[in-house]
């Protein structure tokens, strides 16, 4: 019996540690291919330019884990490094101000994406698209689209420096991955996003207020794409309209291959870490091999599809039927063969 629970626990195995197998294999080619890419400056350097795009997924997660989606992240990013850079002007002594004031449009518009898909029922997608179209448009309108102000030191020190060995931005994108991690994981919160993303209407009838766990999840989106805004801008050194373009596309495509469910009810921030630091590392051993950068659009196009594939394949299903072919072998033998000890 413990043996036919382990074999039939396999596929479920199988699927929930194939974005760390992949991770594994991509490290193990990464140091074939370029000895360079495990020195240590090379190791900070891809985990520093993971922690943005790291931050913006595991908001995503979130959203994703209660069933929905969100497209205006990486307008809410790019919000919120022209909006550091107007306020500021490059005075440290303005940032406590403007900081705040960041996070708090972060919510804000996450909070109108929440009210929209909870309240007026507009599909996620739409809602989210034409919300993250709207702020772009009044973000270029405003400054003209062209950002007057330059970021104060403080924060490019932050975006650039480190807490010894490990960059700031690090130990910032880890911070929020274990904080996520633990509220999906062990709060009553994080149950009631898996139970809204599995079926609401069950969740519903459960006394789960629905519409306030699908707002909730988009403000904390809206706060965590804020959250990488700054990290992206600091790093950067420099505020400019079109940074973070196709973030929100990456960030959904590393949601996807860190297992969860574009349909809701599955995910973990350890599976989008996992998934940002596999397409990270990708891209990076793109460039150290000194490839075009139209070959960075095909390893990414390449990395959703296999996650899609992988993740959509029925792998019980598929287990099955390599379990039954094996055991259909002994009805192969010649019809004369003595079959357990009645051939005569």
């Amino acid at each position: 019996m413990n043996r036919r629970h382990a074999l039939r626990s396999v596929p479920r195995l199988i699927k929930g540690q194939m974005v760390y197998v992949f991770l594994a294999l991509v490290l193990v080619a990464a140091a074939g291919v370029s000895p360079q890419f495990f020195r240590p400056a090379n190791v900070f350097n891809v985990l520093r330019q993971a922690s943005a795009i790291g931050v913006l997924a595991i908001g995503q997660t979130i959203v994703v884990v209660a069933g929905g989606i969100d497209l205006s992240v990486a307008a809410v990013m790019q919000l919120a490094g022209v909006t550091l850079a107007e306020i500021t002007k490059g005075e440290n002594t303005l940032v406590p101000l403007a900081i705040p004031l960041c996070l708090a449009m972060g919510m804000a518009i996450g909070f109108g994406n929440g009210l929209l898909v909870a309240k007026r029922r507009v599909q996620p997608f739409i809602a989210t698209l034409f919300v993250g179209i709207l702020v772009t448009g009044l973000r270029l309108l405003v400054t003209r689209a062209t950002p007057s102000g330059i970021l104060p030191a403080a924060i490019r020190t932050f975006g650039r420096g480190s807490i010894g060995p490990i960059p700031n931005a690090v130990v910032l994108f880890a911070g929020v991955a274990v904080a996520v991690s633990f509220v999906l994981g062990r709060t009553t919160l994080g149950r009631r996003i898996y139970a809204v993303g599995g079926n609401p209407n069950a969740a519903e009838l459960s006394g789960v207020r629905v519409d306030r766990v699908t707002i909730g999840t988009y403000v904390l989106c809206g706060l965590l794409a804020a959250v990488a805004g700054l990290v992206l801008v600091g790093y950067l050194g420099y505020a400019d309209q079109e940074i973070g373009v196709g973030y929100d596309l990456d960030s959904i495509a590393a949601v996807v291959v860190g297992g969860a469910s574009l349909g809701g009810g599955r995910g973990k921030a350890s599976g989008t870490v996992a998934g940002v630091l596999l397409m990270t590392a990708l891209l990076n051993i793109v460039l150290l091999l000194n490839l075009n950068v139209q070959y960075q659009l095909v390893v990414r196009g390449a990395v959703i599809l296999a996650g899609v594939a992988l993740y959509s394949t029925d792998w019980p299903r598929l287990w099955r039927a390599i379990r039954g072919r094996g055991k259909a072998a002994p009805e192969c033998l010649p019809s004369d063969q003595p079959r357990g000890g009645h051939g005569r």
